[in-house]
């Protein structure tokens, strides 16, 4: 079969992912990024066991693990501290063949580019339109015109390719409050254990990241576009200074010119992912909030089973409706997932959040994990399932 090409629209991780499966599988491709350079503007990132077998697939998950770190336990406590869930991470890893990992999305992208032919990196090369005239794919950017035999969209929340291909498509929606995100400077005792901390319209969440530093997170509910009457930092300090240990603590360590603010949104449903031989990946394709740390991870599912479902067929389109079929109700249900996770930890009725409360203390730690089997135990295309994942099913 001679050398197909490939345009990947986005140079996120899940593009990069992509890109990378395609090329060790004997395809030419390049990473259209627009901005100038690659680079992601982010915090941390978790890397759940599905995640860490895609990158197994491409040959990173060694290295990429070596750049985060492993948190011996976490779980969720309530507004006075006191814990409501607790997961081992060594449970995690035995049932589900790796651990919880987290690092800083800069280093992962880094890893990722690093992976790619340099003269595959376009950046600077913001696409302007993607025609599927039937016989030829056209994609224009600031760089030219690519002419390749496949396209794929993983280029956002607001993704140029979707909008082109996909006009008629609702545009995402906000899920009713804005992430607040930031990264402590080294601490000389961090915490042992992550949490997240729900309180009533309002979450707190922290993680660790190597070299002493944590990864913190923080939610409320506010209408879009919400401005903090002062710095981001204050806004923060006002509505969680005086949370449990150690959240005042953890502030204190953060930059206050290093807290970075977003509005959540998620996509509704697509009927498909997929135009001829243009695919959507990643956000393009199903955006979803962060409640259960899974958008990059389901990008990373997507890269792999795109690249699977094109091994060894000259018939595109055919292979990017058998990727649709494979990802797109399992992508969407997380997605849904995710949203009422959301929701429930977002509750302000005070016996609305006692009943939130009560429910998740009582409910067994062997429950949870099962729960999570749908998610987490996801085996790449044409990999038999290891004993613990088949246990976890």
């Amino acid at each position: 079969m001679p050398q197909r090409a490939a345009t990947i629209v986005g140079g996120g991780i899940g593009g990069l992912a992509a890109a990378i499966a395609l090329h060790r599988r004997g395809w030419r491709v390049e990473v259209l990024e627009r901005a100038p350079e690659f680079n992601e503007i982010g915090a941390g990132i978790s890397l759940w066991p599905n995640a860490l077998h895609a990158l197994e697939v491409i040959g990173l998950a060694d290295a990429i693990r070596a750049l985060g770190a492993v948190e011996a336990t976490g779980g969720v406590r309530d507004r006075r501290g006191r814990w409501l869930s607790r997961t081992d991470n060594a449970e995690l890893a035995r049932r589900f063949g790796h651990p919880l990992v987290v690092l800083h999305r800069a280093d992962m992208l880094r890893a990722l580019t690093e992976a790619l032919p340099a003269d595959s990196l376009r950046p600077d090369s913001e696409v302007s339109a993607v025609r599927d005239d039937g016989d030829r794919l056209v994609v224009d950017h600031r760089g030219g015109e690519s002419r390749p035999d496949l396209v794929v969209g993983a280029d956002g929340l607001r993704s140029a390719v979707r909008h082109a291909l996909w006009p008629d498509a609702a545009g995402p929606r906000y899920a009713g409050y804005p992430a607040w995100r930031m990264v402590t400077e080294p601490l000389a005792e961090p915490p042992s254990e992550g949490a997240a901390t729900w309180g009533r319209g309002e979450r707190f969440g922290y993680t660790a990241l190597p070299g002493g530093r944590m990864y913190c997170f923080a939610t409320a509910s506010l209408p879009a576009g919400a401005a903090s009457g002062s710095s981001e930092y204050a806004e923060l300090l006002r509505r969680f200074g005086s949370w449990p240990d150690p959240i005042p603590a953890l502030l204190a360590a953060v930059p206050a010119d290093a807290v970075l603010r977003h509005d959540l949104y998620d996509l509704p449903p697509l009927p498909s992912f997929v135009r001829g031989r243009v695919a959507l990946l990643g956000d393009a394709a199903h955006a979803m909030t962060p409640n259960l740390g899974q958008g990059a991870c389901q990008a990373l599912e997507d890269a792999i089973t795109l690249a699977h479902c094109l091994d060894g067929t000259p018939d595109v389109a055919a292979a990017l409706r058998s990727y649709d079929l494979l990802r797109r109700a399992r992508t969407q249900a997380i997605s849904r997932r995710s949203a009422r996770l959301g929701a429930v930890g977002q509750l302000s009725w005070p016996p609305a959040v006692l009943l939130r409360d009560t429910a998740a203390r009582l409910t067994p730690t062997r429950a949870t994990l099962r729960s999570m089997a749908p998610v987490l135990g996801w085996t790449a295309p044409g990999n038999r399932a290891t004993a613990a994942e088949s246990e976890s099913h």
